[in-house]
């Protein structure tokens, strides 16, 4: 079986960025979500992104209206049957991403390739509730998608090779660098960033140094192309944090994972970077 078409389960940020991805490199694409509203909504924004690409000169408008044409939107997961490959892509709520593999598993057929874009759950986990867990895996993406190299393919316990070797074969037809890993705690990157955004925390909380320069200093000394807030703001300070719990709790509580408070503090106040408007800095548009 080669992969031809992809199903998306949620087309918020992420699943949205890999619709895109996915039908500019000749993938036909099912967007799911729960109703019309939201997922209409996605598919403006994909239009818009993709426009802008044909106004820079950087995509044909023959090209654009092809892309545009193979995503098809929808609120029926039972659609997905239809799928090669699907890839889950909600928020990070572990009994959500259950309920949505248990269905997925019930309506789709044993060919079909289950994925998850978890940041940090088990993917071990998440493919317990199916009766298939050889065709489950993890595949995660990095914000913003069309632009970030990277995907992680997530081998859970009972993932096939097989489910692997094709995983690989469709990031590499993304134009996009696969790197398998074993189902630990964040992964690969998410465990590594961790001490870089808590640090920067600790540093902020104790009052060293502010917010922005902290991320001035990581850019001009440390050569990096946005510093911790910066990227905070972008991924969004609640999935930030999210993923700092899940990593922690993890690991049994190991000290060096451990949360801040600071960042709680701007969950709760619904600062939650680019996307709400704020986080640590101020967004107009």
């Amino acid at each position: 079986m080669t992969i031809q078409t992809v199903g998306i389960v949620g087309s918020g940020t992420m699943g949205s960025g890999i619709a895109q991805t996915c039908v500019q490199h000749g993938f036909r694409v099912f967007l799911y979500d729960l109703n019309d509203a939201i997922v209409q909504k996605a598919f403006t924004q994909i239009k818009k992104r993709l426009n802008r690409l044909v106004e820079k000169g950087k995509m044909e408008e023959q090209t654009f209206q092809e892309s545009i044409s193979r995503i098809e939107t929808c609120t029926d997961l039972s659609l997905m049957k239809a799928c090669d490959l699907v890839i889950e892509a909600v928020p990070e709520k572990i009994n959500i991403k259950k309920e949505i593999f248990q269905a997925l598993d019930e309506h789709c057929p044993e060919q079909t390739i289950l994925t998850t874009n978890t940041s940090s759950f088990s993917v071990t986990e998440i493919a317990s509730v199916t009766k298939t867990g050889e065709r489950v895996a993890g595949l995660h993406f990095f914000n913003p998608v069309p632009l970030m190299p990277l995907v992680e393919i997530v081998r859970g316990v009972k993932t096939s090779e097989d489910t692997l070797k094709k995983l690989a074969q469709f990031v590499s037809s993304l134009h996009k660098d696969p790197v398998v890993c074993e189902d630990t705690p964040g992964f690969i990157v998410n465990r590594i960033a961790r001490p870089f955004y808590n640090e920067a925390l600790k540093i902020a909380g104790e009052r060293l140094a502010k917010p922005e320069q902290i991320d001035r200093i990581m850019k001009k000394a440390g050569r990096f192309k946005m510093g911790p807030f910066e990227l905070q703001d972008l991924i969004g300070i609640d999935v930030n944090f999210s993923t700092t719990e899940t990593v922690y709790n993890s690991f049994f509580g190991e000290e060096r994972f451990r949360p801040h408070y600071l960042q709680q503090r701007m969950v709760q106040s619904g600062k939650l970077g680019r996307k709400a408007g704020e986080g640590y800095y101020r967004y107009e548009n």
